[in-house]
């Protein structure tokens, strides 16, 4: 859902990540605005910032062209959540105190929206008991935090104090904007495809990349479900708000979702499961000179557990939901599989388009049920197709018992 984000920053060195925070969030599809504090467009240039949302950047409080209108009331009031990052030691002290000093001071303290901030400072800065004590009568106040990591920080100290991955932001404000539909649930997503060795370096693998499975764990997410991500090798950012569980091979996956079946009220299998694994892998590295000059090699191939088929078995009043990737004849393949799967839901997807599936940041999808619907979405960023999938599941869950 798009909604008007005001991005403050403060003058410390974590602020030249502002810019892929703007990104991340652009993704997402909100309005953005960004207001800077003096300091801050020493690390970071206003320009930069105003080509990336579209939108001019303020900087000063006292701004003959804004003032007229009382601009920093207007930006308050303007935004349904602000995000502060970097918040360095001296404004969480300043907005602990209720100090307004300048633009980004007096824009927080008569804002309304729902506050997210992003510290980042030297780790005896973070440690001190002043800001934690701060940091602890904004948390009273209904203010969020996330972070910081630990690690090498620009001063050369080591310790927590670096301000947290623009992605992680992202989705921590995602959580901050959610609608709370899924509050109390718990579910269960997978992700990526799976890798099946058959040697010590070698693995039969597909091209899933992870993406729509993240997705759907990050939305349910947003809606306030506990969601275990049991995901294939991938290197994407776990959504803030989930639990992940790194698998690798069909069978790890199988056992890893049967783990957490009891306690979940959704299902949603978006992983490309291996259909088949090698039948004897080989513990070291297949090398090609112990082989007969001009032979080939043969694998010997068995085939995997079908762990939709399976949980929709025993399924209850559990909600499961299954995914299609096919090449052709896309709705009657995605009919056949659901009858055999027996879920309550199956999204269908042609993966030989070349604007969508696999690797891509969009897919294009149709959603089958048992009673013979089918209803075809267009093409659309897999965020907001995952929106779409949980309005369809939420709607399941309406005729449900629990």
């Amino acid at each position: 859902m798009r909604r008007r984000i005001l991005v403050a920053v403060s003058g410390g060195i974590a602020a030249y990540k502002v810019p892929e925070l703007v990104r991340a969030l652009d993704r997402n599809g909100h309005e953005l605005r960004c207001v800077l504090t003096e300091a801050a467009t020493e690390f970071v240039s206003p320009l930069v910032l105003q080509t990336l949302t579209r939108q001019p950047v303020r900087t000063r409080l006292l701004d003959a062209g804004e003032e007229g209108r009382i601009g920093h009331i207007d930006l308050a009031d303007w935004a349904e959540a602000v995000v502060l990052a970097p918040a360095t030691a001296n404004l969480l002290a300043k907005l602990a105190a209720g100090i307004a000093d300048d633009l980004v001071t007096t824009v927080l303290l008569a804002t309304r929206a729902p506050l997210l901030v992003a510290p980042a400072m030297n780790v005896n800065m973070w440690e001190h008991p002043a800001t934690q004590a701060n940091l602890a009568t904004l948390r009273s106040r209904g203010v969020r935090c996330i972070g910081p990591d630990a690690g090498a920080l620009a001063c050369g100290w080591e310790g927590a104090g670096r301000m947290s991955e623009p992605a992680l932001i992202a989705g921590a404000l995602e959580l901050l904007l959610g609608t709370q539909s899924l509050a109390g649930e718990r579910v269960v997503v997978t992700a990526g495809g799976t890798r099946e060795p058959i040697d010590g370096v070698r693995a039969l693998v597909n091209r899933s990349s992870g993406k729509m499975g993240f997705a759907l764990a990050a939305e349910a997410a947003r809606r306030g479900a506990e969601v275990a991500l049991v995901a294939g090798p991938n290197a994407l950012v776990t959504p803030a708000g989930c639990r992940r569980i790194d698998v690798e091979t069909a069978l790890e996956m199988r056992a890893a979702v049967l783990a957490e079946l009891p306690r979940a009220s959704a299902v949603v299998m978006a992983a490309a499961v291996a259909d088949f694994r090698p039948a004897d892998p080989v513990a070291g590295k297949l090398k090609k000179e112990d082989l007969a000059v001009g032979a080939g090699l043969e694998l010997r191939l068995v085939q995997n557990p079908d762990i939709l088929a399976e949980i929709s078995r025993e399924r209850g009043s559990r909600i499961v939901v299954g995914f299609a990737a096919e090449s052709s004849d896309v709705i009657a393949a995605a009919r056949r599989k659901l009858a055999r799967k027996g879920c309550d839901l199956l999204v269908a997807n042609d993966v030989s388009r070349s604007d969508a599936g696999f690797e891509s940041d969009r897919n294009a999808v149709a959603l089958l049920s048992p009673d013979g619907q089918v209803e075809e979405l267009p093409l659309l960023d897999k965020t907001e197709l995952a929106a779409r999938i949980w309005d369809r599941i939420e709607k399941l869950r309406g005729t449900r018992p629990t």
